[in-house]
């Protein structure tokens, strides 16, 4: 059986959590980088930070908007890093933040607005992409993984 190289989920926040934890598991396990996309509001934030729970991250997990990156040891000193580019509008901001050691980086990588980044991103990766849909409390979460990528997780219970 081929594993998954594409998913589409509609979810409440409650399953985004759930969900995001699994991922973050899976994504620090195998060193991914991982780029959300969508809207204001959609989700992103929400799904990074249960990412990075479920990669182990035990203490406070805020938004990375002005700090740009937060970076987390778990595991014995492995690394977990939550980006937000929000605010970097220029390859220079991307320089000056620290891009290169971030793709470059061993451990799991959470991009928020990585669409600000297009020509830079890894081609290794999973995009995430976080929709509003007709209920207010649900969101379609698309996830597709690029290159040599590891197969998304939780695919499988999804048909």
């Amino acid at each position: 059986m081929t594993a998954r190289r594409e998913v589409s989920l509609d979810l409440t926040e409650a399953e985004l959590e759930r969900f995001g934890r699994r991922l973050g598991r899976v994504a620090f396990d195998e060193g991914v980088f991982v780029c959300l996309y969508g809207e204001l509001g959609a989700g992103k934030s929400t799904l990074a930070r249960a990412a990075c729970r479920g990669a182990g991250v035990t203490g406070p997990v805020p938004s990375p908007t002005f700090t740009l990156v937060n970076q987390y040891e778990v595991d014995g000193g492995a690394a977990v890093q939550h980006a937000d580019l929000y605010r970097v509008d220029t390859v220079e901001g991307l320089l000056d933040m620290g891009w290169e050691a971030l793709v470059q980086s061993v451990g799991a990588v959470f991009v928020e607005w990585a669409d600000r980044a297009t020509a830079y991103l890894p081609s290794d990766r999973w995009d995430i992409r976080l929709d509003f849909v007709d209920s207010p409390s649900r969101r379609r979460v698309g996830i597709v993984a690029l290159g040599s990528a590891p197969p998304i997780p939780g695919a499988e219970a999804h048909p």
